[in-house]
């Protein structure tokens, strides 16, 4: 099995990593190109990858194509490697916006596949919503789910909640960072040193979500476990509903899928 990226930016590189750390390949299985020759031959002294002279020549050497680039260089590439894509290719999407159907309409041959993963992918730490075309294979969608679950978790969705899906876990990270950044503000604004302030609300961020994870509860339940009457958090609570927080959140979330709608091809 090789694995080719076309591109080699964030999540390229978070996705090389997990598929080197895991057991599902080897470093002598991956294929990369990108513009930038120096940032492919660092992978290469770092990770011992392959390095591939072009978006042809990683196309032609591998089994499964990752295009790992901005939506708007999709059409260019997809044309550059069409003649290269036969049947029995895995050409799997990772930008907001692209459908199947319109990597198909280029291509013409072989099995597209849509994703949306995350930043915390970088730390083995992902989420990655997965849809398939209909006749996908179970073998084919395992290879897809085992390149994926390398760097974190997996869900896989009907294509036409992906863009939701994005909206959600692919941006939401941002948010999460001003939060955090916010409350250790407020913790330095109180006498904490910064870097103490960053770790609790860095941890209470991360516990709080394993918690809804792992426990199964509904945030609410979690929530009113906090805030204890006349106290101290149902006072925070107050403050945060005075000023809007649920309503930021959901505004954020929604225009962010308008905004990916209104790209879409």
């Amino acid at each position: 099995m090789k694995i080719g990226f076309i591109g080699t930016g964030n999540m390229g590189t978070a996705l090389i990593n997990g598929l080197i750390n895991s057991d599902f390949v080897t470093a002598n299985d991956i294929y990369a190109y990108d513009v930038s020759y120096d940032k492919l031959l660092k992978l290469k002294d770092e990770l011992s990858i392959n390095i591939s002279k072009s978006n042809v020549d990683v196309t032609n050497e591998c089994d499964v194509i990752i295009l790992a680039v901005k939506p708007n260089l999709y059409d260019s590439i997809l044309e550059e490697i069409k003649n290269d894509v036969d049947e029995n290719k895995i050409i799997i999407i990772i930008a907001p916006g692209i459908s199947i159907d319109h990597v198909k309409s280029i291509l013409q041959k072989g099995k597209i596949v849509r994703t949306i993963p995350n930043t915390p992918a970088l730390i083995g730490e992902g989420i990655t919503a997965i849809s398939y075309p209909e006749d996908m294979s179970s073998r084919d969608k395992e290879i897809v789910e085992k390149i994926f679950k390398s760097c974190g978790e997996i869900v896989e969705i009907k294509e036409n909640l992906i863009d939701a899906a994005m909206a959600i876990s692919s941006c939401s990270p941002a948010y999460v960072y001003m939060f955090v950044e916010a409350l250790s503000d407020a913790g330095v604004s109180l006498g904490l040193p910064r870097d103490v302030a960053y770790k609790l609300s860095s941890k209470a961020v991360s516990g709080s979500g394993s918690m809804v994870l792992k426990t199964g509860f509904h945030p609410g339940y979690l929530k009113d476990m906090v805030t204890s009457p006349a106290g101290t958090t149902i006072q925070g609570v107050r403050t945060l509903e005075k000023y809007g927080l649920r309503s930021a959140v959901f505004e954020a979330v929604i225009s962010s899928f308008e905004k990916v709608k209104g790209n879409k091809q």
